[in-house]
């Protein structure tokens, strides 16, 4: 099974669209159903969360996801019980029926989101140290980044930090606290979702939409920058526009961190592998002080100062 796409370019994700009494965009529609099991008609597909069929042109998700477990491990539920089994297939799908379990697990979509982002953050904090986990090496797992922002956590030098491609900028609140932060990235509707959230925790982190690779602030604005699992993202001429403009950015360092694959993971919206002398080559490029090493992946730290 896969999803009907309209002939018209689907509008992006609005994250603060109502979820009540269900989320509706151009791809997909999520309803959250609690007590019984609604009947299932001929053509729908049950699994234990999740029953899948499709309704006027797009796929249609009833969930019984509880409200303890909407948090990013989500990824990891959705690629297990629809997206791994092949009943449907996209990354923007995917992000959209998160979207949908999210939204309609509050009345309120900015209730829903700080949620979501509270119950994320201690499951993360208490995932750090799962590197036995058997999702450890899944990168749409906790288990599987968390101890990505540990390690990133424990070379970062200097009081400030950007990052570039924060998606929900889990990183980035981490740091708030102790740290000057700004999140970047190219989606709106991300940055502005994070804004909210931020300041609804107590935390507010500046964000900015911006490409990686073209970022509107002056050069060594930041001690660290940082670039965790985006580069596996963008072709090849793209990711290497990121490591110099991390670089411009850095007054310190550079932290850079990308998943090992034997193939790009469609699912998270990868479009190509790299290596550990893909990072080193980078590192050589640049013509700075550099090291590469591993942990849940590669790493490649340069050094400006």
């Amino acid at each position: 099974m896969i999803p009907v796409v309209a002939s018209a370019e689907p509008r992006p994700i609005d994250p603060l669209a109502p979820g009540r009494p269900a989320y509706v965009d151009d791809l997909v529609r999520v309803v959250r159903t609690d007590g019984e099991l609604p009947r299932r008609t001929l053509r729908t597909v049950r699994t234990e969360h999740f029953d899948i069929s499709h309704e006027g042109g797009r796929v249609a998700i009833a969930h019984r996801v509880p409200l303890e477990e909407v948090h990013a491990g989500l990824a990891e539920l959705l690629s297990r019980e629809i997206f791994g089994p092949g009943w449907l297939r996209g990354a923007d799908v995917f992000e959209r029926i998160m979207t949908g379990i999210v939204l309609t697990s509050a009345d309120d979509p900015l209730s829903a989101w700080e949620h979501f982002y509270r119950t994320s953050l201690r499951t993360i904090e208490a995932a750090t140290d799962l590197a036995d986990s058997p999702s450890a090496g899944m990168h749409g797992a906790v288990a599987g980044y968390a101890p990505v922002y540990a390690r990133a956590e424990e070379v970062l030098v200097g009081d400030s930090v950007v990052e570039l491609g924060s998606c929900f900028g889990f990183f980035s609140l981490r740091q708030a606290g102790t740290r000057e932060v700004t999140a970047i990235d190219v989606s709106a509707g991300s940055i502005r979702l994070l804004e909210q959230v931020s300041a609804q925790l107590g935390t507010p982190v500046e964000a900015l939409t911006a490409d990686a690779a073209h970022v509107p602030l002056p050069d060594g604005c930041a001690d660290t920058v940082v670039a965790l699992h985006l580069l596996e993202h963008l072709e090849p001429q793209h990711g290497w526009r990121v490591v110099t403009e991390a670089v411009r950015l850095a007054r310190r360092r550079v932290v850079i961190a990308v998943p090992y694959e034997d193939e790009p993971e469609e699912l998270w919206g990868h479009v190509r592998t790299l290596t550990r002398e893909d990072l080193a080559a980078y590192g050589l490029r640049t013509g700075l002080p550099f090291a590469v090493e591993e942990h849940h992946g590669g790493w490649l730290v340069l050094d400006l100062a």
